[in-house]
């Protein structure tokens, strides 16, 4: 990790992944903050921001190389409320004060950005949502700069031309919406290449929400963390398969390595 945002952002360990002990304003500070430090020339690469739930926990005990990636990262946030949960079962009154989903960091992002002159570049899903989101997010945040925007569906052999073309929109912040665990190693390879952006943001399926194609879960479910429920129910079938062995898998991890850590076992 970069030892500079670290110390900012201090990290703690829950379900052995690394994740930002920070609150939703403490993420929008150190974004504005890093977007003027690229500006004046002190932040010399595009800082790595990623998410941690259940499928990401999962993942990082059974994929190498996502776990590499992963730690990589100069931040680690809390997508999901059981990360919350489970670094305060670990850590009491110092662990994760809040959870800051994706879905709606964006928007907490979008009025940093129209306030400070920040711009946007996004990146994935279909060529359709990318364009309603784009347009969505400049009707909801008037002044919000989209500086360019791009699908998801592009050749590994087009990978420089993607990486010329966000140089050239000069945008601050990119999202990288191309799914888990592509968006990852997606955002840790380009980063460096990257000549004005600040912050790599990965955002999953946050645009199609954004355009209203995914609807959220009722802030009752968010609130005890039965989110994925309702994505489950309402979502891709395609999730009903991953949830069923990630969660499971995810929650074993948090009972083993940070629920057993309360109570002083191994």
């Amino acid at each position: 990790m970069n030892k500079s945002i670290e110390m900012r952002l201090p990290h703690v360990l829950v379900g052995g992944m690394p994740v930002a002990v920070a609150s939703d304003k403490e993420l929008t500070s150190a974004m504005l903050e890093d977007v003027q430090r690229r500006r004046a020339g002190s932040l010399h690469r595009a800082v790595t921001v990623f998410s941690s739930n259940a499928h990401a926990i999962s993942a990082y005990a059974s994929d190498e190389s996502y776990a590499k990636v992963i730690n990589s990262a100069d931040i680690i946030h809390a997508d999901g409320q059981i990360i919350v949960w489970a670094s305060r079962m670990s850590y009491g009154d110092s662990g994760i004060p809040e959870r800051t989903a994706t879905t709606d960091f964006i928007h907490s992002a979008a009025k940093v950005a129209v306030d400070n002159g920040l711009s946007f570049y996004l990146l994935g899903s279909t060529e359709e949502i990318n364009r309603d989101c784009a347009e969505r997010m400049t009707e909801m945040y008037p002044g919000l700069k989209i500086a360019g925007r791009r699908n998801g569906y592009f050749d590994p052999s087009e990978e420089d031309e993607v990486v010329a073309d966000i140089n050239a929109s000069g945008a601050d912040i990119l999202w990288v919406g191309l799914g888990k665990p592509k968006e990852q190693f997606f955002a840790a390879r380009i980063a460096p290449k990257l000549k004005h952006c600040a912050w790599v943001v990965t955002c999953g399926g946050c645009y199609h929400y954004i355009v209203g194609d995914y609807a959220r879960a009722p802030m009752w479910m968010q609130k005890l963390g039965l989110e994925w429920v309702h994505r489950v129910s309402t979502g891709p079938t395609y999730l009903l398969k991953r949830y069923a062995k990630t969660v499971p898998h995810a929650l074993s991890l948090v009972l083993r390595k940070d629920v057993s850590k309360r109570f002083g076992r191994k």
